[in-house]
């Protein structure tokens, strides 16, 4: 995941409402108490809350001062026009009205043009309790029985949302894995950009204003969305006062620029941007649509959830990754190895005098490739254990880049494998490598434990070469548990090979090495050596990959620093 869409109340902030004294008013007559009345007259005052917002507003109401009132109708929050409205009698004088509540631009929107004096009022103080990250709620009132249908503003709840104390720490081990975080929220742009100072996101906060909509008639996403609205998207550390018809619409611009987006949402209308992101998290107390369109549902609150889920998948992917490559290269080695050294190698022609004569093919027993494989498969499991690091930056497949990865380790080792087959079969030459360190020849039998002794050792050493990566298997500590696997693995093949009996399993002859532990020590310093060079053959084809940057190998993913210009602001 390369971008994180988050959104703000409930993820980056406690979604606990502090209510201020500071109460704007503009009706004559009213105060904090009676705003307090008309907001909770818009909610269902006698069930239990239903938001944040209805817990701050019945949690601070008298509930006394209700009981006079009967809610006739009621109409329930709706992100698109996030408000929510009820039709209220009082019971002792018969008087008929409505009150909503709601976003102060929203609300502002219901009251009469002619009212802009108010409109002027309302726009300033919610400016300036923004700049102080102090988020309101307009709180308006409509008579029913006076004919003019008109709403008037009431006043103005204030109240905090502050962030998690984490929050802002989350943000800069999300940005430390290379995974850019977007707030994306309904609440006021002025509020959006105040936390966005406190929480060190940055100041190229935008409102919805130049964000692209689905048509109207069809509902489809507009052309060339990416091309049109992408530097937009990517440039923007987030967006204010959004619907989610935007938050849909930004992840599928962002997903159009080849990026892995992941998005949070807890409510029904955020379902098709949950859906479509790459990760749609829906955050703790989502409802069951969210939870359905989601690819996760967290169970507790925060943003540090998500980005440890990320740390946790990026150490899982390396565990994959280092399997993968060591299964290849394993299977590589004894599938080449044996193919080849049947048709290269003819021991019948290096039969020394005086000797029986020695099989035409070169072939292993049943038994020793199936202790070879049940080995190599227990050391195989403990990959699963092994200590791993989460990479800086997303991680995504490139398979041609871990098959010439695994390719070369096995490679490395079927050549090393049958050039000391070779050295053995030739072992009897009065001219050959035997003959000129002081080594006696060796009879057949032994050399089909000494291959079987060199295919496993080579096998379990390249596990910890295919483990590092990039890296020489010096530089990465192995866990214990796989320490212990490989070493019971080298433990029981060399024990194997040394007290082996003389038999001849599938009519072909083996003795164990115990009477010439000469080429025992031979056999495990020549896998050494090798050991080393395969190791350095992977770090350099590592080096040249990157340097031609070899099918993309070095497209991290990560958002860089995008310059905003002018034209890239698109008029809607």
């Amino acid at each position: 995941m390369s971008i994180l869409c988050s959104d703000k109340t409930g993820t980056l902030t406690l979604n606990k409402m502090v209510l201020q004294d500071e109460t704007p008013v503009y009706n004559e007559g009213e105060n904090q108490e009676s705003v307090l009345v008309y907001a909770a007259l818009a909610a269902k005052w006698k069930e239990p809350p239903r938001d944040a917002l209805d817990r701050l507003t019945l949690g601070s109401v008298n509930m006394d001062l209700l009981v006079d009132y009967e809610q006739v109708d009621f109409l329930p929050f709706d992100p698109t026009i996030k408000r929510t409205e009820g039709t209220l009698k009082n019971t002792r004088t018969g008087a008929e009205f409505k009150t909503t509540k709601g976003a102060p631009h929203i609300i502002m929107n219901l009251l009469s043009p002619s009212d802009m004096e108010t409109k002027e009022k309302i726009e300033a103080d919610v400016a300036h309790f923004g700049e102080m990250g102090i988020r309101c709620m307009a709180i308006a009132k409509m008579d029913l029985k006076d004919g003019k249908n008109e709403w008037k503003m009431m006043g103005l709840l204030t109240f905090l949302d502050p962030p998690r104390p984490d929050t802002k720490q989350t943000i800069i081990d999300a940005n430390k894995y290379g995974v850019n975080v977007k707030m994306i929220t309904g609440d006021h742009l002025l509020i959006a950009k105040q936390t966005a100072k406190v929480l060190a996101m940055g100041d190229k906060i935008f409102g919805s204003d130049n964000l692209p909509m689905l048509d109207p008639e069809t509902k489809q996403k507009p052309a060339n969305l990416g091309k049109t609205y992408g530097n937009l998207c990517l440039a923007a550390d987030g967006f204010a006062q959004v619907f989610p018809e935007h938050k849909y619409l930004i992840v599928e611009t962002l997903r159009e620029l080849g990026y892995s987006v992941g998005m949070t949402g807890d409510g029904v209308n955020d379902a098709p941007a949950l859906k479509r992101a790459d990760v749609g998290i829906a955050v703790a107390g989502a409802t069951d649509a969210a939870r359905a369109a989601a690819a996760i549902v967290l169970t507790e609150e925060g943003l540090s959830t998500i980005i440890h889920g990320i740390v946790v998948a990026r150490e899982i992917f390396s565990r994959i990754s280092n399997f993968i490559t060591y299964r290849i290269s394993a299977t590589l080695q004894l599938l080449c190895f044996f193919f080849i050294a049947i048709f290269a190698f003819h021991p019948i022609d290096y039969t020394p005098e005086g000797y029986e004569e020695w099989p035409q093919y070169f072939h292993m027993p049943v038994l020793m490739l199936m202790l070879i494989t049940l080995l190599n498969d227990g050391t195989l499991i403990t990959i699963a254990y092994d200590y791993a690091t989460a990479s800086e930056t997303p991680n995504k497949w490139n398979i041609p880049a871990l098959f010439v990865i695994s390719s070369i380790l096995g490679m490395v080792s079927c050549l090393s494998s049958l050039l000391v087959l070779y050295l053995l079969l030739d072992s009897h030459n009065p001219n050959g490598f035997f003959a000129k360190v002081g080594m006696s020849g060796v009879d057949y039998g032994q050399i089909t434990t000494a291959i079987y002794l060199k295919v496993s050792v080579s096998d379990f050493l390249t596990l910890f070469s295919a483990r590092t990566g990039s890296k020489f298997f010096w530089q990465v500590k192995p866990a214990p548990i796989l320490l212990l696997g490989g070493i019971i693995a080298l433990t029981v093949s060399s024990v194997l090979s040394i007290v082996w009996p003389t038999s001849a399993p599938d009519g072909i002859e083996t003795e164990g090495l115990k009477s010439n532990m000469g080429v025992f020590g031979f056999i495990w310093l020549y896998c050494i050596v090798f050991w080393f060079i395969q190791d350095l053959a992977k770090v350099a084809a590592y080096k040249v990959m990157h340097k031609i940057n070899f099918n993309g190998i070095n497209d991290t993913g990560v958002v860089g620093n995008v310059e905003l210009m002018e034209k890239d602001i698109p008029v809607v």
